[in-house]
């Protein structure tokens, strides 16, 4: 079971149990010496690993924030509208503006939110952007002049299994809560709630639980690496297996949720589906992409790709993408993953199967909500 690491709001109420009369202490013979405390043994020199621990967390931790979402609710009595906590998550501070990055699931569904800094500064968050296929979401708000500065960016691609990785966020409320651990696996893909795909998520075995969401993983210099996002977990609590969107693909995407309030990807201007692709490929020996629709004035209608035709009941296939940039793609999926790798007028080159010949075909890549 896949578990988003958002936290409901819960009160804890601790209970006191009468403490049990103390038995009266027989007398004893009083003695004149003094006794003198034992002596504090001096305080042991930390390992080179924990000064290198604790100087990442030291620096890292103020750019984390605890984010708590409210809905607006009536009361029944006096028919005011008031603001309830819902859950909680984290985020970190993006740039000098404002601008907050989490977890899209952290804030989905949410009326307010409000956004708490380390030093305990409560700021009303304002939502700039979201994207429902990365899992990510951009707020804002009125950082004062003296607010945390951003998290270093780092990148993913060059990424190793077995590096040393620190998970830095608020589970079960508990703020500024630092876990520590290794990459475990790299371009882990995971279904989310959605009916959709994640793509090329890290996985790490850092302790990572709810309320985590929208924390930063940080590597050994301090930089950014990943967004943590879910945990695998039978019980729903932590069980060694997390993931976290890799950095390469929230440094594409944030700079467009701020700019366009949503996430424009890059396209060549087609449409396609996974089941026809499978269905009119079935008895052939080629996988890949069907293209059902080319789009009029798209960079695949300016080089010359052609879309499926329909033939009384039959469809005829003409063109299949089978590579993209030497890569084999065997499904839109895939195809989406790879441009999502590039940006708005990027070149790329997609084999194209049509019949019998292979042909490559090379496509400069604009913006649009479509593939």
């Amino acid at each position: 079971m896949f578990t988003r690491l958002t936290l409901p709001i819960l009160t804890v109420v601790l209970l006191a149990t009468a403490a049990p009369a103390l038995a009266q202490p027989r007398s004893r013979p009083v003695h004149s010496e003094v006794v003198e405390p034992r002596p504090i043994a001096p305080r042991a020199q930390l390992a080179p690993d924990e000064e290198r621990t604790i100087g990442i967390f030291q620096h890292a931790s103020p750019s984390v924030v605890y984010i708590t979402t409210l809905q607006r609710v009536r009361d029944f009595f006096s028919r005011k509208e008031m603001s309830v906590p819902e859950g909680t998550g984290s985020g970190f501070v993006w740039d000098e503006h404002g601008h907050i990055v989490t977890n899209l699931h952290v804030i989905e569904g949410a009326q307010e939110a409000v956004v708490t800094l380390a030093d305990q500064r409560m700021f009303p968050a304002t939502l700039v952007g979201a994207n429902s296929d990365h899992d990510l979401a951009v707020l804002h708000i009125d950082m004062p002049a003296d607010g945390p500065r951003p998290l270093p960016i780092g990148t993913s691609s060059d990424l190793i299994v077995g590096q040393n990785v620190y998970a830095i966020g608020n589970p079960f409320g508990l703020d500024h809560t630092l876990t520590t651990g290794v990459i475990s696996a790299l371009n882990r893909s995971i279904d989310d709630d959605n009916g959709g795909t994640i793509e090329n998520l890290i996985q790490t075995d850092a302790a990572i639980n709810p309320g985590n969401s929208g924390g930063p993983l940080i590597d050994s210099s301090g930089r950014l690496i990943g967004i943590n996002a879910m945990i695998y977990s039978p019980s729903g609590a932590y069980a060694g297996v997390g993931f976290a969107v890799p950095v390469d693909i929230v440094n594409r995407v944030v700079p467009k949720l701020i700019a366009y309030g949503k996430y424009v990807r890059p396209t060549i201007g087609i449409s396609a589906n996974d089941e026809l692709s499978k269905r009119l490929l079935q008895g052939t020996d080629t996988n890949g992409v069907v293209v059902l629709q080319v789009v009029s004035g798209s960079p695949a209608a300016r080089a010359g790709l052609r879309a499926a035709q329909a033939n009384g009941r039959r469809v005829v296939v003409n063109d299949v993408i089978v590579a993209i940039d030497g890569k084999p793609i065997k499904n839109f999926g895939e195809l989406t993953s790879a441009l999502d790798e590039h940006e708005f007028g990027d070149k790329v080159t997609l084999a194209v199967r049509r019949g019998a010949e292979r042909r490559d075909v090379e496509i400069t890549l604009s913006g649009s909500d479509a593939l």
